[in-house]
């Protein structure tokens, strides 16, 4: 049975200067990105999250539902970057997550472009990055964080070929009070780091498994099928087709050929 979740040792496991600071956790609720919009949209400082036990109507990316199993960890963190660092945003928390499942868990973790963690080629967590734009500035930007933490999969038919959890993998329980700060920590780390120009974007292609591989692509009624190549300095995927010529795509989903 999954321990109650605990915000206050949450708190006090935070190393960071603005992230998580203004933290509001609920048991239940329909949707972290939901309240995080709300919250950004009233005026809530950066670095805001909203961090829930359950979903009941979570969603990934392409407005497609998440499932939100108790002993999940679910989290939209409130940001108001540049224009320019919106694109590194799924960037740093595919790494913040990577690197603090890594650290606490042992286990190890590879990329999917554009925003999967997986262990053992089966997802473990996802990211939805949204934003909200007044003219050429950002008014807002929401990241969501979805984890399999102290999930039993076994008990999501359909989804246990394709995905995992942390308790799956380990065979036992570990601390999401832990992991959330862990993932928090290292955001801020990487958030950081990227307005300063750091090049965080190599260690995240590093990580990503899909490079080297042949794969289809679908993004909205097009397919592209071919060698996924590299990704730019913007995190959009460079796939070589069968004749030899090259295409970017910014986002869109990935299956092996």
């Amino acid at each position: 049975m999954t321990a109650r979740f605990s915000a206050k040792v949450l708190r006090g496991s935070l190393t960071t200067g603005f992230v998580g600071r203004r933290l509001e956790y609920r048991a239940a609720l329909g949707s972290t990105q939901d309240l995080a919009r709300e919250l950004a949209r009233a005026g809530a400082a950066e670095g805001t999250v909203v961090l829930a036990g359950r979903q009941t109507a979570g969603r990934g990316r392409l407005a497609r539902s998440w499932t939100s199993p108790r002993g999940g960890l679910y989290l939209t963190v409130v940001l108001r970057p540049a224009a320019q660092h919106l694109k590194a945003l799924v960037i740093i928390a595919a790494l913040a997550v990577a690197r603090a499942i890594e650290r606490l868990a042992g286990l190890q973790t590879s990329l999917k472009w554009p925003n999967d963690v997986l262990v053992a080629g089966r997802k473990l967590s996802g990211i939805l990055s949204e934003s909200e734009l007044v003219g050429e500035g950002v008014s807002y930007a929401l990241v969501g964080i979805g984890v399999n933490v102290n999930a039993d999969m076994a008990a999501y038919g359909e989804a246990t070929p394709l995905a995992t959890s942390v308790m799956t993998e380990l065979g036992r329980e570990v601390s999401r009070e832990a992991l959330a700060a862990g993932i928090l920590n290292e955001f801020e780390a990487l958030y950081l780091a990227a307005q300063a120009g750091e090049p965080i974007q190599e260690e995240w292609r590093a990580r990503l498994s899909t490079l080297g591989k042949q794969v289809q692509v679908r993004f909205g009624e097009q397919v592209e099928e071919g060698l996924a190549e590299d990704v730019d300095s913007d995190g959009n995927l460079v796939l070589r087709r069968a004749d030899g010529s090259r295409v970017t795509i910014a986002a869109g989903d990935v299956t092996l050929r």
